[in-house]
């Protein structure tokens, strides 16, 4: 597969991650006036995660996921626990190897779509192992 990536580990169970939450959006295109209060905070576990004995974190290699904004370097957070669905982004073993992929699911027959059009459609033959890992959930990126 040209498009991998790397393990990074389970997630146990932490502390709430609490940080201050701002009560109004924030605008993407001109400024707004600011608030000088927050209206609460959000806890980054619970809103990541509904059952973080179920994720566990990994990280993109490659390319193939960029249109869906999963870029080379993102930490995925993945549920096991949570079934796959038609259009839900998964991380799949096929022949023993991970990727990354949209599910794509109609009339029984499964295919792994990239979302990235330098990459081919992934449509595991009869004698190919497909094992669908988990499903993304969350995606962290340092900038």
């Amino acid at each position: 597969m040209p498009d991998d990536i790397t393990l990074c580990g389970r997630i146990t169970t932490t502390p709430p991650c609490s940080l201050p939450l701002a009560g109004m959006g924030i605008r993407a295109g001109f400024p707004s006036p600011a608030d000088d209060y927050l209206d609460s905070s959000i806890d980054l576990n619970g809103y990541l995660m509904s059952d973080p004995d179920a994720c566990f974190v990994v990280r993109v290699q490659g390319d193939s996921m960029s249109g869906a904004g999963i870029l080379e370097g993102d930490l995925l957070i993945v549920d096991k626990g949570r079934p796959a669905l038609h259009g839900d982004i998964v991380v799949a073993v096929v022949d023993g190897d991970f990727t990354v992929k949209r599910l794509h699911r109609r009339h029984g027959r499964l295919a792994l779509l990239p979302e990235n059009p330098a990459y081919p459609v992934l449509v595991p033959q009869s004698e190919q192992e497909l094992l669908i890992w988990g499903v993304v959930c969350g995606c962290i990126r340092r900038y």
